[in-house]
Order: C-alpha cells, then sequence, then structure tokens
C-alpha cells in the first residue's frame, strides 16, 4: 500500500467524542517509550505527523489521523508510566479500554512491544486481556536497529514462546525499525489486506 496523504483530525478524551464515521480504524498502543510517534511518521511518511517526545507518556489523549481519505490511524495513549497520579492512570485505563472495547470502527489493534526487552509481564497480561474481550490485534516488535539481529530475534522468539502456551493460534507479528524503516511494507501491506478484504465483504 502507498500513503498519498496523512493528516491529523483530531484529539479525544473520551471514546463518545471520536469521528463519527463508518471508515476502518487501525488503532497503534505500547507501554510508554515504545517507540509509537516514531514508527507512526515512518509508516506515514511524515515526520511531524505525531508528536515524539524524550519524556515518556506524553499522549493523553486518541489521536485521529486520516489515511488516503479511507481510514484513520490511531494514536492511543501509553500504558504502564508509572509516574502519573493515581487518579490519571486510573482515567487513561478507562479510556484506552473504552475505546479499545466500544469503537466498532477499529478493525485492528498493533500492540507495539520494544524488541530489546525479554517478555514483560505487562505486554503479556495486555495480551491476556485482548485475547479475554476477543479483539483483533497484531504484534509490533519496535527498535529492532537498537541491538544486534541475533537479540531482537531471540527476545521476539521468547515472546512468541510464552504466548504459544495459551494460544493456539498466534497473532500476526512484525519487526520494525523507525530508522531503518524496517517492517514499513509489512504493516502497511497488512492494513491494506484488511481493507480489501472488508471492502469485498
Amino acid at each position: 500500500m502507498t500513503i498519498t496523504s496523512a493528516e491529523y483530525t483530531i484529539s479525544s478524551p473520551d471514546v463518545r467524542m471520536c469521528p463519527q464515521t463508518g471508515e476502518p480504524e487501525y488503532a497503534f498502543i505500547g507501554r510508554s517509550n515504545v517507540g509509537k510517534s516514531s514508527l507512526i511518521n515512518m509508516l506515514t511518511g511524515r515526520k511531524g505527523l505525531a508528536k515524539t517526545s524524550a519524556t515518556p507518556g506524553k499522549t493523553m489523549l486518541i489521536n485521529h489521523f486520516k489515511i488516503n481519505g479511507e481510514w484513520y490511524l490511531v494514536d492511543l495513549p501509553g500504558y504502564g508510566y508509572a509516574k502519573r497520579s493515581k487518579r490519571e492512570q486510573e482515567k487513561l485505563v478507562e479510556m484506552i479500554r473504552g475505546y479499545i472495547l466500544r469503537r466498532e470502527q477499529m478493525v485492528n489493534l498493533f500492540l507495539l512491544i520494544d524488541s530489546r526487552h525479554a517478555p514483560q509481564r505487562i505486554d503479556l497480561e495486555f495480551i491476556e486481556w485482548l485475547g479475554e474481550n476477543g479483539v483483533p490485534f497484531s504484534i509490533v516488535f519496535t527498535k529492532a536497529d537498537k541491538q544486534s539481529a541475533t537479540r531482537t530475534g531471540q527476545n521476539i522468539a521468547d515472546y512468541l514462546t510464552r504466548l504459544s502456551e495459551q494460544w493456539e493460534e498466534l497473532p500476526p507479528h512484525f519487526v520494525t525499525s523507525a530508522e531503518t524503516r524496517q517492517g514499513r511494507d509489512e504493516v502497511l501491506d497488512y492494513i491494506g489486506q484488511i481493507n480489501r478484504e472488508m471492502a469485498a465483504s
């Protein structure tokens, strides 16, 4: 798939305030500092589309970006940022869960995981929650350029091994780097494939 246009549309504090359209949405979520904004900018080819920051946990709203005038890319707040107050954390969890469980337009959730780390409990628990609620999702391993390919491959293999203990069929997964653009074509082709299947049905 080729992205010809990508524009910011709206930021919403609640799922009820999201755009009232029937167009498909692909949401991106991950722990704070997983490289979400950099990945979104790399996928769309628009350097400043999603705001990147050295400070984790900057995204506090549900951000919609219209792609090719046909579908939305949705940037969700990161989870697991400990420096927020308990009330703030509860509010974010409520917002994230509200969108994921109630947004009918969301056809796939891309869960971003930092490939530099061994399996993290917070990510595994989030994946389990997605499974329990029947949420269609894919895993995107980020920052593949930040260490050796061997180390990255081992961490990903460890994740998939852990997941296969509970899942009969593993979700699709992609290995990406915002720096080298690794995985860009694969993620966009996957979105394009889903869009075509929806249009044909």
